[in-house]
């Protein structure tokens, strides 16, 4: 049975367009992502292969964490091996995708203004904390929520949605997976996090011997940043559980 493809609408041509790019650009540069094939762009919509399947589980985890470590280290072999994280990104037509640090600096901001951080020196403690996860090798970012990931019924991994595209530091598209999983389904164990960055770091060590490296803190200072990132949708799309918010961190200075 052939299945009817899946079409997305978008307020706005530029919205429609910058995901189409993404998609080519992942397409590139990311190939041990598999995505469901782009077959009719328009002004406002975009048309894709239809994938049928569910979201990821907690017990998909290892499998979805090397899949991200393998296309992490492919996009900085290809594309991101002299990117730097302060400093937009420039597509092959000239067009730019979002650095990392300014984004998330407007996001911490607008997270204050709501009210998610309490005071100035919570969000001054975020800000530092952002600025201490901005070293080491580039990777992306593409929102790795676990709605973002469809598990096929012959256990094909496929990724979906491409309206968001940044750059990131190695492991902060993971530690988004991780945190997502806990806003859906509670905490994760230790053990289960740490196997997660293990499978992670030795996909990304494949594509060369500079990556790989991603630590436990780093990793915590992500899920740190993403606690406050998705507090507002904590009650929405299937978050149930809510992250811990904290405003200070070991080892950061």
């Amino acid at each position: 049975m052939t299945l009817v493809p899946f079409t997305k609408p978008y307020a706005e041509p530029e919205r429609a367009a910058a995901a189409a790019r993404h998609h080519q650009w992942l397409t590139e540069h990311a190939k041990p992502l598999r995505q469901p094939a782009l077959l009719t762009v328009r002004p406002n919509s975009l048309t894709f292969e239809r994938i049928e399947g569910r979201s990821v589980r907690p017990d998909d985890l290892p499998r979805v964490a090397a899949l991200l470590g393998h296309a992490h280290g492919a996009a900085w072999a290809s594309d991101l091996r002299s990117a730097s994280l302060d400093t937009a990104h420039r597509f092959r037509d000239g067009t730019t995708f979002d650095d990392y640090l300014g984004p998330r600096k407007r996001a911490l901001r607008r997270r204050h203004e709501q009210g998610y951080l309490p005071n100035k020196t919570a969000l001054h403690a975020m800000l530092g904390l952002l600025e201490t996860t901005a070293q080491g090798p580039c990777a992306f970012y593409k929102d790795s929520n676990l709605r973002n990931f469809i598990v096929t019924s012959k256990q094909d991994i496929v990724v979906v949605d491409t309206d968001d595209l940044s750059l990131a530091p190695m492991g902060y598209d993971l530690a988004k997976l991780i945190a997502t999983l806990h806003l859906t389904y509670g905490p994760l164990t230790d053990r289960a996090v740490t196997n997660a960055l293990l499978a992670y770091n030795a996909a990304a060590l494949r594509h060369d011997a500079r990556l790989g490296t991603t630590d436990r803190n780093q990793l915590d200072s992500s899920l740190a940043l993403h606690a406050v990132l998705t507090a507002p949708y904590v009650g929405r799309n299937g978050y149930r559980y809510s992250l811990p918010l904290r405003f200070s961190h070991r080892g950061a200075s």
